[in-house]
Order: C-alpha cells, then structure tokens, then sequence
C-alpha cells in the first residue's frame, strides 16, 4: 500500500474520529440523518410553492460552494483554532516535519479526504432529499444523477478557491485583492457570466465542453492551494502590552474583556480579514439566488431585506472566531463574572460584524438603487443581534458544536429559520406589496432584535450556573 493510501486512509479515520470526540459518536452519527430530513423538507416546499427546478439547483449549488469555502478555511484558521478547541495535539496534515513527506503532497491527500468524507456525509443526504422534487418536477434520473456530481464539484470549487486564497496571503495579503478585483471587473464591467466557469454549467448545459470548461477551475485550484500555502511557524504566544493599552483606551473598554477578545481574532491565523472574507462569500452568494430568482421567476426580490438578513445571519461565523480560544472554565479563576465576559465578547461580535455587514450593502449599491437597500440597514443589525442573543444562549463560549450536534443543530437551526423564513418570504413577495413587506420586515426584524438582547442577558447567568454546578 502506498504512503499517499495510507495517508488517505488514517485521514478519514482521524476526521471521523475528531469529530466524534468533540459531538458525540452517535449524535454526530445522526447528523446526515437530520440534513436529508430538513432538506427534503425545503425541497419539496419550493415545488409546492412553484419554484422552478432549476433555480433550486443553482441556490442549492450557491449554498454548497459557500459551505465548501468555510471547509477550506482550514488555511485562515488552521492550528489557531484546532490547538485552543483540542489542546496540544498535531494533526496529520501538520506533521510534516514528522512524516517522510512533503508539505505539499500533505495538504494534497487533506483535500482529497476532505471532498470524499464530506461529500459522503454531507453532500449524499442532499442529493437524495432532491430526488422527489426532482421527479415531480420531469427531471430524468440521469440529470438528477449530474445533480449530484455537479454539487460535489462546486463544494470541491469552494474548498480549492479558499484554500488557494488563503494560500496567496501567506505570501502578501495584498495579493488576494487582485484575483477578487479582476473577478468583479470581469463580471461588472465586462459582463463576463462567471457561473460558465464553474460546475453547474455542466449540468445546464451537459456537454463534454462545458464540463471541461466548468471543472477546470477545480483542478486548478486545486493544484495551486497546496504549492502557494505556506503553513504558519509554531511559535510561543505572545504579549502586546502597549497594543492591548491602546485599544482598551480608545474603546473605553474598563474591563478588558472586548480589547482581549478583539485581539484574539486580529492575531490569529487570518486575522479580522477573515470575517470580511466570510461576508463577502455570503454576499456573493446572495447576489447570484437574488439574481437567479429574477431569471427564473421575472420578479424581482428586495435586495434590501435579503442583504440585510442573510449578512445578519452570516454573523455566526464572527460569533465563532470570537469565542474560538475561550475555555469557560478559564474565566472562573479571575474575579470576573460569566455575564461580564459575555457583554464583552457581544461588543467585540459588534465591531468586527456589522462594518463589515455595511461594508458590503455599500458595495450592492453598485448594482440596486440605495433606497431598494435602505431597509437592509435596519434589518442587518437587528438580526446580527438576534443570532448573538441565541447562539450565546444555546451555545455558550462552544459554538462549535452548533455544527454538528445533531440536538443543539436541530434547536438552533429551528429559532433561526423562524425569523429567517418569514423575512426570506417578505423578500421575495417585495414586488406584489412593497410598502406591506418592508414593514413587516421591519417589525420582524425589531421583534428578532428585542429577543436577541433579552436572550443575550440571560446568557451569562445561565451558563455561570452550569460551569459553577
């Protein structure tokens, strides 16, 4: 058996087995179970309501090359993240200095386990859960099969692309700015159709050349990631005195809490870039649904109340690298109360996710009237208030386990789409009932803030009695 088998093989083993040490075996176990019941679900409620098929598939490959860009993160958050969750372990992919193998052949063999567990446990469920509405719809088993190959290709699109992104700023951080610029330029002053070069061309238009032209980019991705990423030295941890003096100043911060937090992130692997990076991803895929919608349906959705509410949603991911080197047991040594800590970290979630939420609805001014995304103002804030208040309430300081905690997933997911869907709807029905919709997401958006700040003050009490019982 040959050391890149090997490697494969014992890959996969120590991805199943990290995750069921951090959920559970038997609740991460579940957790496809529960992806193919929900989507089944979504699916078979968007034929119901009449949407076309092929728009389904476009979001639904939106929605798998963003979840294909957080798997590939690995390159902005990497051992930052996995030392602080797991304490001084050394995953295969890092031991290069260890292993009679190249760093390079490494991260190969780490992408490729990637795309296989992932599209086994993950992916699978989904192109099952498509199949009814798919039939209902006179789609053939063939182009339901394509369905399948395609969506694998996407997320293996949006594990390369990151990984190559964050490959690039390892080596100047100004130059990732020159590949997302030319994309943009191409696509906004050339009009180039950039989704021709990606895998769901091939399932548009099936053909050798558009599957050659839509995968290209997948291989070449592919091989850049792993020869332009640079793994960051170990090194010792560091103190900024002067830094953390200056910051805590300028916010006023008394207890340190937030100046502390914020530098967590800023010095970490990536550093407050990421949590552009990750908005930027979510906007970009809320553009191409909001565009792909108008093709399929003629109507034309609010720009304003989608932004705002799917960029507010998008704040978990701030919610994360904020809380990520937290151990909550840590915090019963100092004389600091858990709520305390909580306050700190929600100002901290602030500053770094809603500039970066406006930054973006400034940016879709280039393409919709300022008025159309005014609302969006509102809604960002008050629902990235809402998804703090929850997640801080179910989760904790281990939002983590959000992900792949079949219950805590299911409880989560729950609280979200009852304020998501509804703003979702109001957004897509904008052209019928303007003034109506704009209000009711407001009010929606209100009534989501109110209880996020009510949930956000009950989070601290709430787990300061668990850690200390």
């Amino acid at each position: 058996m040959s050391l890149t088998l090997q490697l494969f093989r014992r890959m996969l083993r120590e991805e199943w087995r990290l995750h069921e040490e951090l959920f559970g075996g038997r609740r991460f176990g579940s957790f496809p179970v529960v992806v193919l019941a929900l989507a089944a679900g979504g699916f078979e409620l968007l034929r119901i309501t009449g949407t076309d098929f092929d728009a389904v598939v476009a979001g639904l490959h939106g929605l798998v090359f963003f979840f294909g860009l957080q798997v590939g993160t690995i390159g902005l958050v990497g051992r930052d993240a996995l030392r602080d969750v797991l304490g001084d372990v050394t995953l295969l992919v890092f031991s290069a200095r260890t292993l009679p193998v190249s760093w390079n052949r490494l991260l190969t063999v780490f992408l490729l386990k990637d795309l296989v567990y992932y599209a086994a446990f993950f992916l699978a469920p989904l192109g099952v859960a498509v199949v009814p509405s798919a039939l209902g719809a006179g789609v053939s088993l063939a182009q339901i099969a394509l369905v399948w190959v395609t969506l694998v290709g996407a997320f293996a699109l949006g594990v390369t692309l990151s990984l190559t992104l964050a490959g690039l700023a390892t080596r100047s951080k100004l130059a990732v700015v020159a590949p997302v610029a030319a994309v943009a330029a191409a696509t906004v002053v050339i009009g180039i159709d950039v989704l021709a070069y990606t895998p769901l061309v091939a399932y548009r238009e099936p053909s050798l050349l558009a599957a050659v032209r839509g995968f290209a980019p997948v291989v070449v991705f592919g091989v850049l990631g792993p020869l332009l990423f640079r793994p960051a030295a170990s090194r010792a941890q560091r103190t900024a005195p002067d830094r953390f003096t200056r910051v805590r100043t300028l916010l006023g911060d008394d207890s340190g809490l937030t100046t502390r937090a914020l530098l967590d992130v800023t010095r970490s692997s990536g550093s407050a870039w990421k949590v552009l990076f990750s908005m930027g991803v979510l906007f970009g895929v809320t553009a191409l649904l909001l565009d792909q919608i108008t093709a399929a349906t003629g109507l034309e959705p609010s720009p304003g109340i989608a932004f705002g509410t799917l960029l507010g949603l998008g704040a978990f991911t701030t919610y994360s690298w904020v809380m990520q080197f937290d151990d909550a047991t840590e915090y019963l040594r100092y004389p600091v109360s858990i709520q305390a800590v909580f306050a700190g970290k929600r100002r901290a979630y602030v500053l770094l996710s809603l500039p970066a939420g406006l930054v973006y609805l400034a940016v879709a001014a280039l393409w919709y009237r300022p008025v159309e995304l005014a609302v969006g103002v509102v809604v960002l804030p008050l629902i990235a208030t809402y998804v703090y208040g929850v997640t801080a309430f179910v989760a904790g300081l281990s939002p983590t386990e959000l992900l792949f905690d079949t219950v805590l997933f299911l409880g989560f997911g729950t609280a979200l789409a009852v304020v998501a869907i509804p703003l979702l709807v109001a957004a897509l029905v904008y052209p019928t009932a303007p003034t109506a919709t704009t209000v009711l997401a407001f009010c929606l958006s209100l009534g989501a803030g109110a209880i996020g700040w009510w949930l956000a003050a009950r989070a601290g009490p709430r787990w300061e009695r668990r850690l200390r019982h």
